[in-house]
């Protein structure tokens, strides 16, 4: 293909020469370029020059040609420009992809006649390439390639010996044929090597054997970065700039600065500056910094004007530091104070004060002040000309501030008759760690009414008792230091108030965390600050104080939980400063957290009781419990054996609200009924621990005095209205004449009567009383019927059978007959049993010869009745009638 297009282009120029006017030419004209010469430039570079044809006043075109190997293939083809205004000999550089040392690179040119007509081509110049002896060369060897690039890497073999393969590192790679034996590979975007070394092998396989070398791999220079001038004293010139990228020692580089506008030779310069004397008179530069190694070179270029570029230089003088300042000063060095220079002096961080220097001598003293007592510093100063170039940071300087001891001081007043007791307290403060502080002692000052006091105290005491009288007294308190200072501690005790009443108590409601957050009301009065106060322990005794300041203008103050203890109860005096002294604003109680295990309280026995009600009273301190006692819990339940199988108990309760009220009483209960009582502190938590009693309502004994009397006298009342109509009232409730009184039968209604009485309940109870009494009268005796009235016989032989021989009959009475008090006796030998028989009841019975009824209990009925004892025994018989009154 390429030698289709070579045989055209002949054809193109043979065509052009013969179509020539030769009418216009004349004998100046040249028809073949001259030919020209080639060198090696760096980097694989071909330099080729000739001799410029300048007949014509337009610009002639030249094309050159480069052709590679014996057959001078064409690789390269291109058109010149060269204007009029060259010199009598052009050079023009091309750069080859191919190491120039693999095959021959030859050049050609020619020109076109007003830029249309061609010349006949120069003859070919050739640069000859390696020719291999004895072993295969590899090119390039030992250079340096640059990264990103495409490099091209050939393989020079002896004559005879073939190519077999090329590798580059471990990777083979495609061959291509250039010519003449010689085979190539192309390696795309070159990379700098990780490690140590930034070498790369290329290897080389021929029939012979195997062929290496190394060729090494960086970057291109780089322009400087940031590259800027300045001087300290007008007199030398620094410039400098920044490095991006570090770079292998294969491929050094040289820096140079130019300063075009002097006529100075260039300036050899350090890797990142370069310094270099100020020309005189010249304010203005136009410098350039060139950096160059094997891969090329890159410059910068830069314009100042020096008085613009002053950067002072500073020196430290002296450090004097106090308790919260410190005074420095320093030296400008290059005589700059002309320039009024400006300064900036930093001790704390980002913070910095600036300030003119205009002395003379180049000396510059400032104060800073607001620093923090026994605290280590650091100060550094820098200075500038016009506040936009600033110089350097100085070296940083180490001083340490002098120690400062200020007193929180409080007091404790306890009036006494003629005088006041004042407890100053105090606790010391120091400011800083840097160094140990130590407090020789303390000078206590105290005025009242014109007159000084002085006490000193130990270093490690910590309060001062001092009486004074009741008027105004002012307190000053001062630590005594050994090195250092200390700011005295006032504050004034008021005269005594007898009529100042105190605050109404607060409570706090506690937090979940325990903590505390005071607030009270802003005071009118108060000038100064607030003090709060509290016991350590709470309101244990003795009390360990605590206080805390709080500014004016603050009405609110946050106590953290770690300081306070769960379950007890604190109280805060809240003080205000006035002129006269602290006055006590408010009193605030309350707890870090309220337990619900609060104590029981302790019943007063005897406890005071009615048949109805119950009334219980209990002491209890109140003040010192784990938790606010907002009131009481009673509980009254029947208890004991009184209760009837499947009743249920009845519940008392009652809420007292008022924590003060430590008694109650409890109405609704039974008459003598066993109560169980409780009694516990009620809390926001719930009820604390209960305190337990048993005890036992009254009878109503009333009640049952008058169902008793009220029969008894009406029955009194019945008998002495009838007494005097006793002989009549006989005879109406005489027994009948012809009644027949059996003992048997009188004994089956005895047991029919008991067993009615035992049925009833006691206040249901018929009153009846039956008394048999068996006796023995002598023997012999006859047998006769008191009642002088006739009645019938009650205790008979029974159907007409003698007495030896049957057993009294004793019939029972009659439902609707009410017999008249008898006894009976009957003639018998003495015995020695005597059988009486009486109910549960009371029994009222009128016997002749007494007025008044007679009382007679037992524990039951029994009857004893036997054939034998009726025959025997002397039988009496007590009986009345049955009496409907209830008791």
């Amino acid at each position: 293909m390429i030698n289709v297009r070579i045989s055209f282009i002949n054809l193109l120029w043979l065509h052009q020469i013969f179509s020539v006017d030769y009418s216009e030419c004349n004998d100046e004209t040249v028809w073949q370029s001259s030919n020209p010469s080639i060198r090696l430039g760096d980097r694989q570079s071909l330099v080729v020059s000739w001799v410029v044809n300048h007949s014509v006043s337009a610009g002639e075109v030249y094309e050159i040609q480069i052709g590679r190997t014996e057959k001078h293939t064409i690789v390269y083809n291109t058109n010149v420009t060269v204007s009029s205004e060259d010199l009598h000999e052009y050079t023009w550089t091309w750069i080859s992809d191919l190491p120039l040392e693999c095959v021959d690179h030859s050049v050609r040119i020619r020109h076109f006649y007003n830029q249309s007509t061609p010349s006949p081509w120069s003859n070919w110049t050739t640069n000859n390439g390696v020719k291999a002896k004895d072993k295969t060369k590899i090119y390039p060897s030992d250079q340096v390639l640059r990264e990103g690039s495409n490099p091209k890497f050939c393989c020079v073999p002896p004559v005879g010996v073939n190519i077999t393969g090329m590798a580059f590192g471990k990777k083979p790679y495609p061959l291509e044929s250039v010519g003449d034996g010689v085979k190539a590979i192309t390696v795309k975007n070159l990379t700098i090597p990780k490690g140590l070394l930034k070498f790369v092998l290329i290897s080389c396989s021929d029939t012979t054997g195997r062929q290496d070398t190394l060729n090494y791999v960086s970057f291109p220079p780089q322009k400087p970065v940031n590259l800027s001038c300045a001087t300290s004293d007008m007199t030398t010139v620094t410039c400098t700039w920044d490095v991006v990228r570090k770079r292998d020692s294969r491929n050094p580089q040289t820096q140079t600065l130019h300063i075009w506008n002097s006529g100075q030779a260039p300036i050899s310069c350090k890797q990142s500056s370069c310094t270099f004397p100020a020309v005189p008179q010249l304010q203005e530069y136009n410098i350039s910094v060139v950096v160059k190694d094997k891969l090329g070179e890159e410059a910068e270029s830069y314009s100042f004007n020096i008085s613009d570029r002053v950067i002072p230089i500073v020196e430290w003088d002296r450090v004097s530091p106090g308790v919260t300042n410190v005074t420095l000063s320093w030296i400008i060095q290059g005589n700059l104070t002309q320039m009024k220079p400006l300064c900036q002096v930093s001790a704390v961080s980002d913070d910095t004060t600036e300030l003119n220097c205009n002395d003379v001598s180049g000396l510059c003293e400032v104060k800073l002040e607001h620093l923090l007592p026994n605290t280590d510093y650091f100060t550094r100063v820098r200075c500038s000309i016009n506040g936009r170039l600033w110089g350097e940071w100085t070296r940083l300087i180490p001083f340490t501030t002098d120690p400062l001891v200020t007193l929180d001081l409080w007091r404790r007043i306890q009036p006494l008759l003629h005088s006041s007791q004042v407890t100053l307290l105090w606790n010391p403060h120091i400011v800083g760690r840097a160094t140990a502080v130590n407090i020789q002692g303390y000078k206590v000052q105290w005025s009242q009414k014109g007159d000084i006091w002085t006490d000193f105290k130990d270093g490690g005491q910590s309060q001062a008792e001092i009486f004074i009288a009741p008027g105004k007294c002012d307190f000053t308190v001062q630590a005594v230091l050994h090195t250092g200072s200390s700011i005295p501690a006032h504050i004034t005790v008021p005269p005594v108030d007898s009529t100042e009443k105190l605050p109404v108590q607060k409570r706090l409601s506690s937090t979940t965390d325990g903590s505390f957050n005071l607030t009270w009301d802003q005071q009118s009065t108060v000038t100064c600050s607030y003090t709060v106060e509290w016991c350590i322990l709470g309101n244990a005794v003795p009390c360990t104080l605590r206080w805390m300041k709080v500014p004016e203008g603050n009405n609110t103050v946050f106590l953290p939980a770690e300081n306070f203890t769960a379950g007890c109860r604190y109280t805060f005096n809240i003080y205000g400063c006035t002129e006269n002294g602290h006055k006590l604003l408010e009193i605030q109680m309350g707890y870090a957290k309220e337990l619900k295990s609060v104590q029981a309280p302790r019943l007063v026995e005897p406890v005071q009781s009615t048949s109805s009600s119950v009334t219980l009273e209990w002491r209890y301190n109140e003040n010192d419990q784990p938790a606010f006692i907002t009131g009481y819990v009673v509980t009254v339940q029947e208890a004991g054996s009184d209760m009837k199988p499947g009743q249920d108990a009845k519940l008392f309760n009652m809420s007292v609200a008022d924590p003060l009220k430590k008694s109650v009483t409890i109405d609704g209960l039974q008459q003598n009924q066993k109560y169980a009582c409780s009694v516990s502190a009620l809390t926001k938590e719930g009820p604390g621990l209960p305190a337990s009693i048993t005890i036992r309502t009254r009878g109503n004994y009333s009640a049952h005095l008058a169902k008793i009397l009220t029969p008894i006298l009406l029955l009194l009342c019945c008998t002495i209205l009838l007494w005097p109509q006793r002989k009549m009232l006989k005879e109406i409730f005489a027994y009948p004449t012809g009644m027949n009184i059996k003992i048997p039968e009188f004994d089956s209604f005895l047991n029919e009567t008991d067993q009615r009485l035992h049925s009833q309940k006691a206040e249901e109870c018929i009153s009846c009383v039956i008394e048999i009494v068996n006796t023995r009268p002598p023997l012999m005796e006859t047998t006769t019927l008191i009642e002088p009235e006739p009645a019938d016989i009650l205790c008979s032989p029974g159907s007409d059978s003698s007495p030896s021989s049957m057993a009294p009959s004793c019939e029972p009475i009659q439902a609707d007959y009410c017999p008249q008090p008898a006894t009976l006796h009957w003639d018998r030998p003495t015995l020695p049993r005597i059988t009486s028989i009486t109910n549960k009841s009371y029994v009222y019975s009128m016997v002749e010869g007494y007025s008044e009824p007679q009382e007679v209990t037992s524990s039951e009925i029994k009857s004893s009745f036997e054939p034998s004892d009726c025959l025997q025994d002397s039988c009496a018989v007590i009986y009345g009638y049955i009496s409907n009154v209830t008791l």
